[in-house]
């Protein structure tokens, strides 16, 4: 199915059991709010995803369960993360077999490459696939800055559609506008800077406190493109310290406490990550029941009413 590259996308958490597997069942109930929610898409294997954690099979797993149950409503993108060209390719390919609708492609891991090593290597991923490539441009946590002119080079990329910009510079998003115009889509990948990021012009938002708070992550984009700024900017007041819990090195242990006390997951996480305890734990904690306690009420915004997942008709 065709990517549209707007609106929220969740990158999600990986579920797992006590005993380490995948935990199917949590995974995809946690799918389904996010459906109900009114999100545009689906994010597997991102830093949040555990990735680094996951096999070559489980990821297959994740991305084939996930086009199962999702039948179309919503495209599947799968995060690349590897440390050779080769390797990037196999799992673009694999991806592809599995059913997914596109791809978030990080530059090479581990190795530090330089601008040109690092076009050429977005180059031979995207010759190598026909599924549409969105780039996650993070210099903070993977070292690597994709530049305006880089971009420059890779125009000629068709495939490569979108950029997930998560530099922490909003100034990017007009920059690539007046660069580029329209070629580029942009999404902010930042919480804590997406509703600035989104009234400068970006079309979407990968976003990582969504795995909990699905509806009020939708419900500021939404206020945001309808124009109602005050509105999005209280709402996003009281979302912002469960935000900050997303730019933080134990972003994926916060969240997923975070997911536990919504209803949308579990608290397992896969070593070398160990779950919060003590003051730092408390702390966590304290944020979430404070936010839960002043949880705005969604439903007097009077916006778009999503449907039931059994209502949804397949997108085309």
């Amino acid at each position: 199915m065709r990517v549209q590259w707007e609106g929220v996308f969740p990158a999600v958490t990986t579920k797992f059991t006590e005993d380490d597997r995948l935990d199917i069942e949590a995974f995809l109930s946690n799918i389904e709010a996010q459906l109900a929610a009114g999100v545009s898409g689906i994010i597997l294997g991102g830093t949040l995803g555990e990735a680094s954690t996951l096999s070559e099979e489980e990821k297959a797993v994740l991305v084939r369960e996930t086009v199962s149950y999702v039948e179309g409503r919503v495209p599947v993108i799968l995060n690349i993360a590897e440390q050779t060209t080769a390797g990037a390719i196999e799992a673009a390919a694999s991806a592809g077999r599995n059913g997914a609708s596109g791809l978030m492609l990080l530059p090479p891991m581990r190795y530090k490459a330089d601008e040109r090593e690092t076009v050429a290597y977005f180059k031979a991923v995207a010759a190598s696939t026909h599924l549409p490539i969105m780039i996650y441009n993070n210099p903070i946590d993977y070292r690597i800055l994709v530049t305006l002119d880089m971009f420059s080079e890779l125009v000629e990329c068709d495939n490569i559609q979108a950029v997930k910009e998560s530099t922490r510079e909003v100034g990017n998003i007009t920059r690539m506008h007046n660069r580029f115009g329209e070629r580029f889509r942009i999404l902010s990948g930042v919480d804590t800077i997406a509703l600035e990021s989104l009234v400068l012009g970006a079309d979407g938002w990968v976003a990582g406190l969504v795995c909990a708070f699905p509806r009020e992550t939708v419900a500021i984009y939404e206020l945001v493109k309808a124009g109602r700024l005050k509105e999005a900017v209280a709402l996003n007041r009281w979302f912002y310290p469960l935000l900050e819990l997303d730019v933080h090195p134990k972003l994926v242990q916060n969240i997923k406490l975070a997911e536990v006390h919504t209803g949308l997951g579990t608290e397992q996480v896969r070593l070398p990550r160990l779950p919060l305890e003590g003051e730092e734990r408390e702390q966590v904690l304290h944020i979430i029941q404070q936010a839960l306690d002043t949880r705005p009420n969604l439903d007097e915004l009077h916006l778009e009413q999503q449907v039931s997942k059994k209502d949804k008709v397949p997108a085309e």
